[in-house]
């Protein structure tokens, strides 16, 4: 299977998606991103189409620990972000995967996001 067939699988997967998730004032939708070297993270207010909350692997805060885009770095970078979104007053949200399976860094991400106290 050639990289153009499987970019356009994605993007129809990140479409199918999209239409069921959306992200109101009380329930922001929360994305993750996984390239191959970082991660980011961002809780969206679709009503508005404003940017809540960002994180990534690239902020000043973050870099030290030398996070890269696996398990450990994407449960490291969910407890910040699961930090960062409470101090902003929410606790609920609809997490958008992306279009990616849920598993690995996906699933880490997502058990350490609700276990450092977010609502999904």
């Amino acid at each position: 299977m050639n990289i153009t067939k499987k970019r356009e699988l994605e993007q129809k997967r990140r479409w199918r998606i999209r239409r069921k998730v959306a992200g109101t004032t009380e329930r922001p939708r929360l994305t993750v991103h996984f390239s191959n070297k970082h991660i980011y993270a961002q809780c969206i207010n679709d009503e508005n189409g404003t940017t809540l909350v960002s994180l990534s692997t690239l902020d000043a805060s973050l870099r030290s620990e030398k996070n890269a885009a696996n398990v450990e770095g994407a449960t490291s970078l969910a407890k910040a972000f699961s930090q960062k979104v409470i101090d902003a007053d929410i606790s609920k949200v609809v997490f958008d995967r992306n279009g990616r399976r849920y598993h690995g860094c996906v699933k880490a991400f997502a058990d350490a996001a609700r276990e450092a106290g977010l609502d999904f």
